[in-house]
């Protein structure tokens, strides 16, 4: 018993998760998944009650996601993902309450926010060729360059100058503590 009610909260807090927060609904899913793991627990009773009311929770919002959206021909995978994101993005569980995994009653208005909250592919790549080409900075980019390069070929000139910049620091620090 210790291992159904911890696959019931397990749903629960998936709903949870699903912003499904109607608790009468909410009791509802979780009694028909958990009538779903039963029947697969009593043919195969060595399996974690929690794991096959997980994978039955999955399995009924696939189904659900692909009829829903009418997606039936692509990948579990992808229908799962643009469904949770459909539903998120159309704000499904706050307008709609009743309406989630409900497979007799999808209201019209419901269906068509999911479907137009779906995210469509966009077309197959190509391959293209782009040409490299070199990059122009400008004057000043080259101006800064050829300083740094005549700072490098004499040592005496660079530190002359990181001296004069120290100094400066130094004036600009003394002069606004004045």
């Amino acid at each position: 018993m210790e291992a159904w009610n911890a696959a019931y909260v397990r749903v629960e807090d998936y709903l949870r998760a699903h912003r499904i927060h109607n608790r009468l609904h909410q009791s509802r899913l979780i009694q028909e998944i958990l009538e779903r793991a039963a029947s697969r627990h009593a043919a195969q009773p060595a399996l974690d009650p929690t794991t096959l009311a997980a994978e039955e929770t999955e399995a009924l919002m696939d189904v659900w996601f692909g009829a829903v959206l009418d997606r039936r021909g692509q990948p579990q995978e992808r229908i799962a993902i643009d469904g949770r994101l459909a539903l998120l993005l159309c704000d499904g569980p706050e307008k709609w309450p009743y309406a989630f995994l409900d497979e007799r009653n999808v209201p019209p208005d419901f269906r068509a926010a999911l479907q137009a909250s779906a995210l469509q592919a966009g077309p197959d790549m190509v391959v293209s060729s782009m040409v490299p080409r070199p990059i122009d900075l400008g004057p000043i980019t080259e101006a800064a360059g050829e300083t740094l390069e005549r700072f490098e070929e004499w040592p005496v000139l660079r530190t002359l100058f990181l001296w004069l910049v120290f100094a400066a620091v130094l004036a600009g620090i003394f002069y606004a503590t004045r």
